[in-house]
């Protein structure tokens, strides 16, 4: 039984409500938001090759305040990165603060890119990683799911540092499992991690990443306190339902053209609530042949 709840009066995202060279955007009144736009140009993209549009193409919200998409550029240190996105308010929670912090976001984006800028960046495979603040907003959204012992999947685990993060949070009693359909991503996320603060996890095992098709989740340790799906579902796949533990909290962005991310809570009794947190834009989630066709 389904419970879809009224759009959550706390957004991050929606609108252009300050300046910005009209070369770079332009802002386009929908009946939903105003949403930044960019022309859409897909290729087959080697790790090495950067995305010319990351912004359209990767999962970030339409900025709620312009501030933030310029006040992200030129960051240097991941500390400074956290700061910044505190002080816009993406997030609030020091526990989450303490967690971006610990696991250094430029060990899990390509050499030679900006690590710290509040932007998605290709990592190949016309695959990318997202934005530092929507990172923060689904790692604040789940928090109550990624406590000491429970189990978290990370679903497009890309990099792997968003299924290092989970790690952190439940800790060596936990279980944070990521699952990404590229082997090729799947070797680089483990060589970033064995780098990162959380490698005795992945070492002595409540951390682990797998090649599979997320769509299917990954049921040899379900069920699951967290969810997180990196792409955007058409619909929310039913063996994530499934896997999603009685209590447990799901965070998966939905849509095509025009993109939600959706909050999914399963009840004590098995039924599930949905409310849109905000608008997003994400790649698709598909197969791994459609993605390395360019969708």
């Amino acid at each position: 039984m389904l419970n879809l709840l009224a759009p959550s009066s706390r957004t991050v995202a929606f609108g252009c409500r300050y300046p910005a060279p009209k070369h770079l955007l332009s802002c386009t009144p929908t009946s939903r938001s105003f949403y930044l736009h960019r022309p859409r140009t897909v290729s087959l993209l080697s790790p090495s090759t950067p995305s010319p549009y990351p912004n359209f193409i990767t999962g970030n919200s339409p900025f709620s305040r312009m501030a933030l998409f310029l006040s992200g550029r030129g960051i240097n240190t991941n500390k400074a990165m956290v700061e910044n996105l505190q002080t816009y308010g993406v997030f609030s929670s020091k526990k989450v603060a303490k967690v971006m912090e610990t696991v250094d976001r430029g060990l899990f984006v390509p050499d030679g890119t900006p690590a710290y800028d509040d932007s998605p960046m290709s990592i190949g495979y016309n695959a990318t990683i997202s934005a530092p603040h929507m990172h923060a907003m689904c790692l604040q959204l789940l928090e109550q799911n990624l406590q000491p012992e429970m189990h978290a999947l990370d679903v497009g685990s890309g990099t792997g540092y968003l299924t290092a993060c989970f790690a952190l949070m439940v800790g060596p009693k936990g279980r944070a499992v990521g699952v990404e359909h590229i082997p090729e991503l799947v070797s680089s996320s483990i060589e970033n991690i064995q780098k990162s603060a959380v490698a005795p996890l992945l070492k002595e095992g409540p951390l682990s990443v797998h090649v599979g098709d997320g769509r299917l989740g990954w049921p040899e340790f379900a069920p699951y306190d967290a969810i997180h799906v990196g792409a955007a579902a058409r619909e929310i796949p039913q063996p994530l339902i499934d896997q999603l533990k009685p209590g447990g909290r799901m965070v998966i962005p939905v849509g095509n053209i025009y993109q939600d991310l959706k909050v999914v809570d399963k009840n004590l009794d098995g039924t599930i609530s949905i409310r849109t947190e905000t608008g997003v834009r994400y790649v698709p989630l598909t197969s791994r042949d459609a993605q390395l066709r360019g969708y």
